[in-house]
């Protein structure tokens, strides 16, 4: 029988670190987002530990009274750390065409999507038909691209602050669409 996923990245946060809370926006956002899926079959939530994912599918898990599972393999990917790199947006769409750079301190986009690929099937091994997945803008750009190759770093740059997209998987090749925004 096919599975749905529901991929989901964060609402507007305050920062990128691990307890970083949404922001006015991001709560308000959080707050669309359950209304926006509320009216589907979700059976389950699995989200990334980190704060600012749980807070922005707190109000589904409440409106559903569905609890939110955590799964560390679903944390966005580290692309360098932790000194900044000037030139981050460069590197970054360089690990999409390359993806076993590792730059230092770092994740190479074939580990990151790896251990989110692993969790995925980890999750469609479950009994739950329709899993709401919470995560972050990069690992979800990645998640996407193993599903559908046509997903890279263009996809990653369009993607916005919260985003949804529904993945039907079944024997047949995945299928996937975007469904947020309205």
């Amino acid at each position: 029988m096919p599975r749905q996923l529901y991929l989901v990245r964060h609402c507007k946060a305050a920062g990128q670190e691990p307890d970083s809370p949404l922001t006015t926006e991001g709560t308000v956002q959080a707050t669309a987002l359950a209304h926006f899926l509320g009216h589907l079959p979700i059976d389950r939530i699995v989200s990334s530990p980190f704060l600012r994912a749980r807070a922005s599918i707190m109000p589904l898990a409440r409106r559903l009274d569905l609890p939110i599972e955590t799964d560390a393999r679903l944390a966005e990917r580290v692309l360098a750390g932790p000194d900044p790199l000037p030139d981050w947006l460069d590197r970054l769409r360089e690990s999409f065409s390359a993806p076993d750079l590792c730059l230092p301190g770092g994740e190479s986009s074939r580990t990151a999507q790896a251990r989110g690929v692993a969790a995925l099937q980890d999750i469609l091994a479950h009994s739950a038909q329709h899993t709401v997945v919470v995560t972050h803008g990069n690992l979800l750009a990645l998640l996407l691209q193993h599903f559908d190759s046509a997903y890279g770093f263009e996809a990653w740059q369009r993607l916005t602050n919260p985003d949804v997209f529904a993945v039907r998987v079944d024997e047949d090749a995945p299928a996937v669409s975007r469904i947020w925004p309205e």
